[in-house]
């Protein structure tokens, strides 16, 4: 399991983040919302070990992060930053295949996990394509089946960390990619997503991290936090929250 103890970070004299206390869950996913600037992939820069912490830890297995060696923890732990370049011309497959590194599973069964993973980011018909031929989205779904092949097939004790995994999707697969999150957590991973769709983090997470100017400001199931009066404070923006006709979730509409 993943968590951190009294979180703070700095950069420089400022301090971007502070007084968070957190865990992440086998099995949950875990939404963090908030404005730009308010923490949210200095938060996850901290979880990955990325960022050193001005105060407080980060545990794995409650085991400070850092003392983990880099394979051991690649094994456990996989990221997807906000952006991801490669200025090489790799083939799809084979930046898929860099997710499999930390592992010693042997050329078919890398090839087999490297086309599930590809097949549940709905990225299998890019197979044989140069990466600097794709668009940007399809760019993005090639490094979420790489962070997937990581962990593939997913199990408990592992954690998956995606910062705006949907910022360049449209909308059919900014649903796929959140339901390849939803399917790994179904397998005991423990999952973190940084969103900015309210919607999206109501339909998919099963708690919400609400952060404000670098503190927490809420933390809770999507009916706890995505509320008017907190939303309207953190994002200075006036709501209407229904429920969702057919899932029963909150439903933000901007007023």
């Amino acid at each position: 399991m993943l968590r951190v103890e009294n979180l703070g970070v700095c950069r420089g004299a400022k301090t971007v983040l502070s007084d968070v206390q957190l865990e992440l869950r086998p099995g949950e996913v875990l939404g963090v919302l908030g404005p730009n600037g308010a923490g949210k992939s200095t938060l996850l820069g901290a979880l990955c070990g990325e960022l050193q912490p001005s105060g407080g830890a980060v545990l794995l297995d409650e085991r400070p992060l850092g003392a983990w060696s880099g394979p051991e923890r690649a094994r456990r732990l996989a990221v997807l930053p906000q952006s991801s370049t490669l200025s090489f011309a790799f083939r799809v497959e084979e930046v898929v295949g860099m997710g499999r590194l930390p592992h010693a599973s042997g050329r078919q069964r890398d090839a087999e996990i490297i086309a599930a993973a590809l097949a549940s980011a709905d990225a299998g018909h890019l197979v044989g394509r140069s990466y600097l031929e794709l668009s940007g989205g399809e760019r993005q779904r090639v490094h979420l089946a790489r962070v997937l092949a990581q962990l593939w097939p997913g199990a408990t004790g592992q954690s998956l960390l995606l910062d705006e995994p949907t910022s360049m999707l449209d909308p059919l697969h900014q649903h796929t990619t959140l339901q390849a999150a939803r399917d790994f957590a179904g397998r005991g991973v423990a999952v973190l997503v940084i969103l900015h769709d309210l919607n999206l983090a109501a339909r998919y997470c099963d708690r919400i991290l609400l952060l404000d100017r670098g503190r927490p400001h809420a933390l809770g199931t999507p009916e706890e936090v995505l509320r008017a009066e907190p939303l309207q404070a953190v994002f200075g923006l006036e709501v209407l929250v229904q429920t969702h006709p057919e899932r029963g979730h909150p439903l933000i509409v901007a007023r």
